[in-house]
């Protein structure tokens, strides 16, 4: 049974007043007008649109990092790799704790951790602390995105759910497509520290809003000891799973990569195991055995493998096979979220009556997107509608995905299943990543890798 945050503060439960002093025992006046929800759902894509434009806007930069510090590339990688690790690693955890401490606080202490983590990454003088401080940016990114479809959940009407995560959806589609682009402006201005440094501000934001627009959470679950041992083994099965599949898009690293792979899943055995004997297990029981929520998550792994593995393998396509240059593959490539962009909103108030088609039909459509890339392997603006048909699917069907999701997670439980989601993201993003660049290498061709997404996406049709 659920207890609401007025009942004092849940025992054993660690800086929970510390916590509550972001959620004011009155609400604001703001967050009882009929624009409320809408203005706690724009704070929420501020936090979506940064967290996005994070993960591609470093991206450009590894080359002039690695000059700049006097590194390899194969070590500024880590760069992006402690990021990602730390980011997957927390989400669940974070997402568990927040149900019973409140989801507001964790997400606007996210802002602040997330500021002070780029502030510090663009002031690093070696790749040892940057690296450092990337753990603390990634910190500050799972507190926000283990929270985000959590708040909307709570926020938004069950009849505007899905309207709401598909604003959510678009923020983060602007935020990837915008990575790249304003990614290589800055490095043109001031070189790669002005990538951290414009978190800053935006973080600044973030943090006013949240704590004067998010809602205080009034539907936390009752406290319960989160078992350390479950986190113990969750972070290094997660970390390395994506190891693995990052290893094995490297020359020469095939038995790296298979020793990490093999290490992961015995790990992921005992922790399953654990999980099952654990008093205080790290995902409930009750999460685990809801009706389609595994199979919803899985779904949604394809569909994140698939919009990635889009997005890796064309740029590959572009540069190797058609010589283009790095702003024109950008140019072409952006038509991918922005076609995510303009249909997420709407494909979202179509899916809280249908959620189900909506979600479905949106991941054939991308299918379909991707057979035709494949047979056609066009260049140009015929490449460019291709991506643009994928993107169309891939946003209709995550705010739909999305929605079933929080809808099918117990009572106090959308925090956890927010951070499965997140956690389903980052897999299904090295997924995609590591499948094409292993098939397009390999078989040296778009076409065999688009029909390797086109497997994938079938099989998140056929869960879905």
């Amino acid at each position: 049974m659920q207890q609401t945050a007025q009942l004092g503060p849940p025992p054993g439960v660690p800086g929970y007043r510390l916590l509550q002093l972001l959620e004011p025992a009155r609400p604001r006046r703001i967050a009882t007008s009929s624009s409320a929800p809408m203005l706690a759902v724009a704070t929420v894509c501020i936090g979506a649109f940064m967290g996005q434009l994070d993960t591609s806007i470093v991206s450009v930069a590894l080359p002039r990092m690695s000059h700049d510090l006097h590194a390899g590339v194969a070590a500024v990688e880590w760069v992006s790799l402690t990021y990602v690790l730390t980011l997957v690693a927390l989400v669940v955890p974070i997402g568990t704790w927040a149900d019973t401490v409140g989801r507001k606080s964790l997400y606007i202490g996210g802002f602040a951790v997330f500021s002070v983590g780029s502030a510090a990454c663009a002031f690093a003088p070696d790749l040892g602390l940057l690296c450092g401080f990337r753990v603390v940016q990634a910190v500050g990114a799972a507190l926000m995105q283990a929270n985000s479809v959590a708040l909307i959940a709570a926020i938004a009407p069950r009849s505007r759910l899905g309207r709401m995560v598909g604003m959510q959806a678009a923020a983060q589609a602007i935020g990837l497509a915008a990575g790249p682009a304003l990614g290589g402006l800055l490095l043109a201005v001031g070189g790669w520290r002005l990538l951290f440094l414009v978190n800053v501000p935006a973080g600044v934001v973030g943090l006013i809003t949240g704590a004067v627009l998010l809602p205080r959470s009034r539907d936390l679950a009752p406290a319960r000891r989160i078992d350390p041992i479950g986190i113990a083994l969750l972070i290094p099965v997660v970390g390395l799973a994506l190891l693995a599949m990052s290893l094995a898009t490297r020359s020469g690293q095939a038995w790296s990569a298979l020793a990490a792979g093999l290490a992961a899943l015995v790990l992921g055995v005992v922790a399953m195991r654990h999980q099952r004997r654990s008093a205080a297990p790290l995902v409930q029981r009750v999460v685990i055995e809801a009706p389609g929520l595994r199979r919803g998550l899985f779904a949604a792994l394809c569909g994140y493998a698939v919009l990635f593995g889009a997005l890796v393998a064309v740029p590959l396509f572009l540069t190797r096979t058609q010589h283009l240059d790095t702003a024109n593959v950008g140019l072409l490539v952006t038509a991918l979220p922005i076609g995510i962009g303009i249909v997420a909103p709407v494909a979202g108030r179509l899916a809280d009556r249908a959620p189900g088609r909506v979600a479905r039909g949106g991941l054939l459509v991308a299918v379909v997107g991707l057979a035709a890339l494949a047979a056609a392997r066009p260049t140009g603006w015929g490449l460019a509608v291709l991506l643009g048909v994928i993107g169309v699917g891939i946003g209709s069907f995550t705010p739909a995905n999305n929605r079933s999701l929080m809808v099918a997670a117990p009572p106090g439980t959308t925090g956890a299943v927010a951070g499965l989601l997140n956690m389903t993201r980052g897999l299904g993003t090295a997924a995609g990543t590591a499948v094409t660049v292993l098939v397009f290498t390999s078989a040296a061709g778009l076409a065999p890798a688009m029909l390797a997404l086109v497997g994938i996406g079938v099989l998140g049709l056929l869960a879905e």
